[in-house]
């Protein structure tokens, strides 16, 4: 016998799991049942595949008993089985991504962790909830070693070599005094009629019962072992569907809404998607873990292909099952394959269907989808052209003229009858964009602008180009100058101040690709905007932190002045080159400011305000 120490995060789990953060311990049984029906599956796609397994001889099923005397509960599978190594890796640590950026993320708020928790997924540890010591013996399909893996939970587990004649798994608990409501006929058969009724293997519960002093023993399956997404939409009820998705999601929470789907024709496939209530803690991690499953005539074949949906659909759940597929497709060819093109372009369409029809029926629903999902969609929006336009009508933003989130028809509805643009600011931080200079003159001309201060909208939005033929303008760029051509800069003022224009270019040509007069502010007196053909300050700071370059040449800002600004009036009765190339300085850091960007001479900065200041009193 071997003894080991799990993980750290394991154990941080396991004492989570022990004082019952899970609102309903039943779950418990749901993820053991769980397990065994994945394992059951992968021995079945074997023999079925793999010439090695071919000729294996097996039932798939699954075998629960109990002993209420001896406070024992047992969960048996003739699956694939696990080795000593897969034991090691499967219950002694957490191989999933994320573990330890999971596990720093609880709070230690026991509502707000137990939500936490169920996206995660922990399954088997949740056992220890209700058991104070468990046993798991197992063996490999195809190997002649079998393994048992004991622990109480405390901190560690024993592993040892034992004998097992057939191939599978077979789980011991021993139950906690307090617990034995869960060495009940009546309690499993509910649990397995609530959670795993449409687990397509069979669950068969064993007992003794007792009857006018006799003891007689009961053996009845107690699911009914049918593919719930094969079954006909009208033969199933609302719970069903559920509580089905908590069984392949490991959620404990409800989902949003599904998608069930049969086609028939010259293919023919069955597809059950679920949209979850809230994000997983690995959404935007780039080693998520896929959430669809892929069977071949109700053959699982994989479960981690993330090809089988797009990415930026990676929060859906769900199945898709193949009538037409070979049951030996390999990954390289599901990548190139035709009929899972053709069901996965018609499984996007479905999903963004019932997503618009959320949107346009069901809009406090939308709302906390588009909360928990919204920068998903917008993913879409760079990388599936062939549903952009159906993607772009999903997408919400903030605004300056409302309270909520609008989408671009809303915006359109509103536009002024001589509204040329879509206009946006792009930045990071949404107070500094609703009081930027750059929206002066579109709040005077009562023009709305979108508040676009999520790190996506930088790569994506400039990107779409046009919405219904209207084109989308930043407004931290000069593309919106030939929007407001109508307000002419007169030729004496370009006139009045070319001197002050000149002095400032040649001041900060280190620092600016050009200075002139501004056609868009109204009361600050300078701003920074970019050329329209260079990249946005967003995209080129998220470069940088990527280790990129933005290009052979350094791209610099252009600076605007407002020329009715008290500043530059009095500059001009100044006439003094001195002070212009002081207040240079101040008019670029000050617009930097103004759109949150660092100042890059702080000391200098100062120096030149308090010598300002210090003339001024």
């Amino acid at each position: 016998m071997s003894k080991h120490q799990f993980q750290t995060e394991v154990n941080q789990l396991l004492d989570l799991m022990i004082h019952s953060l899970y609102s309903n311990k039943e779950i418990f049984l749901r993820e053991l049942i769980s397990n065994s029906s994945d394992a059951l599956d992968k021995l079945q796609y074997l023999t079925m595949t793999d010439e090695n397994y071919k000729s294996l001889k097996y039932t798939p099923k699954i075998d629960i008993s109990f002993d209420k005397e001896k406070k024992i509960l047992t969960i048996e599978d003739s699956g694939i089985g696990m080795n000593e190594g897969d034991l090691i890796e499967n219950i002694g640590t957490i191989a999933k991504s994320g573990t330890k950026s999971f596990v720093q993320s609880l709070s230690g708020d026991a509502k707000k962790d137990s939500q936490l928790i169920g996206q995660f997924g922990v399954g088997f540890y949740s056992a220890f909830m209700v058991a104070n010591k468990i046993e798991v013996i197992s063996k490999k399909a195809g190997e002649d070693k079998a393994y048992l893996w004991s622990s109480d939970g405390s901190g560690g587990y024993d592993l040892e070599e034992v004998s097992k004649e057939s191939h599978g798994t077979h789980i011991t608990l021993h139950l906690k005094d307090d617990e034995l409501e869960f060495a009940s006929s009546w309690r499993i058969e509910n649990i397995i009629k609530k959670y795993s009724d449409h687990i397509p293997f069979p669950i068969f519960l064993s007992y003794t019962e007792e009857n006018e002093g006799k003891k007689e023993d009961k053996c009845e399956q107690a699911n009914r072992a049918s593919a719930l997404w094969r079954l006909s939409k009208a033969d199933i009820k609302d719970d069903e569907y559920k509580d089905f998705y908590k069984t392949i999601s490991h959620d404990s929470d409800e989902p949003l809404t599904w998608i069930h789907t049969k086609v028939e024709g010259t293919q023919e496939y069955s597809t059950l998607f679920y949209i979850p209530k809230k994000a997983p803690f690995d959404l935007y991690r780039v080693d998520f873990q896929p959430g669809v499953k892929l069977y071949v005539k109700r053959v699982f074949i994989t479960d981690d292909d993330k090809e089988l949906i797009p990415t930026y659909l990676r929060f859906v759940k769900g199945i898709i099952d193949s009538e037409d597929l070979p049951l030996n497709v390999s990954r390289e060819i599901l990548q190139q394959n035709r009929i899972l093109a053709n069901i996965k372009s018609g499984s996007v369409k479905k999903i963004l269907g019932e997503i618009d029809r959320m949107a346009k029926n069901e809009s406090e629903k939308f709302e906390n989808f588009y909360k928990e999902f919204g920068r998903c969609i917008k993913e879409g929006l760079y990388t599936d052209f062939a549903n952009r336009d159906q993607l772009l009508e999903l997408v919400r933003f903030k605004s300056t003229k409302s309270d909520k989130l609008v989408s671009l028809s809303e915006y359109k509805d509103r536009m002024q009858a001589d509204q040329k643009a879509i206009f946006y600011i792009l930045g990071e931080d949404e107070a500094i964009l609703r009081n930027s200079p750059l929206i002066e003159k579109f709040k005077k001309k009562d023009i709305e602008v979108l508040i676009l201060d999520d790190e996506v909208d930088s790569v994506v939005i400039p990107m779409v180009g046009t919405y219904k033929e209207i084109p989308l303008h930043s407004v931290n760029s000069t593309e919106v100058d030939k929007d407001f051509e109508e307000d002419k800069i007169e030729k004496g003022d370009e006139k009045k101040y070319e001197e002050i224009l000149s002095i400032i270019k040649e001041e900060l040509k280190d620092e600016i690709k050009d200075v002139k007069i501004s056609k868009r502010l109204e009361e600050s007196p300078s701003c920074i905007v970019l050329d329209e053909n260079d990249p946005s300050l967003s995209i080129q700071k998220m470069m940088q932190q990527m280790g990129q370059s933005v290009g052979e040449m350094d791209i610099k800002p252009i600076l605007e002045i407002n020329p009715e600004h008290t500043i530059f009036t009095k500059l001009l009765l100044k006439n003094d080159p001195t002070t212009t190339k002081e207040v240079a300085h101040l008019l670029l850091d000050n617009a930097r400011l103004l759109e949150g960007l660092k100042i890059k001479d702080v000391i200098g900065f100062t120096k030149r305000v308090n010598e300002i200041v210090s003339r001024a009193i």
